[in-house]
């Protein structure tokens, strides 16, 4: 079983303006100890989940930061993995999932918008657009940084 790590976040108004940011490692229930794949993969090291707290007390800050219970909001990811790892995380704490429910696919959403065949990563619609990527790949804030551009670049054509 897969679990989440680390939750990396921008917070964006109505407008696009970026209002803040959410990083934190979350130390894993199940599989405590990080595999090869997955440190080379992320550049996680054992040492940052090590000295984290669990998913439920991260999502319990996470809340708090993004306001989830005093705003409306839409969260937002590049594919439906981030969505399907955090209520598979939810579950395993024993969390409600519906607070996933305004979500944004951005990689099918853009997809359409552009009307391709099929839908491209990350990293592929970023160089498409005339961005450069920053950061990590698979780093969860890093990733957050680079989807922020495609959806600031349409901000005003995306579906919600």
């Amino acid at each position: 079983m897969q679990e989440v790590i680390e939750i990396g976040a921008i917070k964006l108004n109505g407008y696009g303006e970026e209002l803040g940011s959410f990083n934190q490692f979350i130390r894993p229930k199940v599989n405590q100890t990080l595999s090869a794949f997955c440190k080379e993969l992320t550049s996680i090291e054992q040492r940052n989940v090590d000295r984290a707290a669990y998913f439920d007390s991260v999502i319990d800050y996470f809340f708090d930061w993004a306001d989830i219970y005093e705003e409306d909001y839409l969260l937002i990811s590049w594919g439906r993995e981030d969505k399907n790892l955090l209520q598979n995380d939810c579950r395993l704490h024993d969390l409600t999932t519906d607070w996933l429910e305004p979500h944004l696919d951005l990689k099918i959403a853009y997809q359409h918008l552009k009307r391709l065949r099929r839908p491209t990563g990350l990293q592929k619609t970023l160089t498409r657009e005339g961005f450069e990527f920053d950061g990590s790949p698979h780093r969860a804030i890093d990733d957050a940084i680079n989807t922020v551009k495609i959806f600031k670049a349409y901000v005003d054509e995306w579906p919600h």
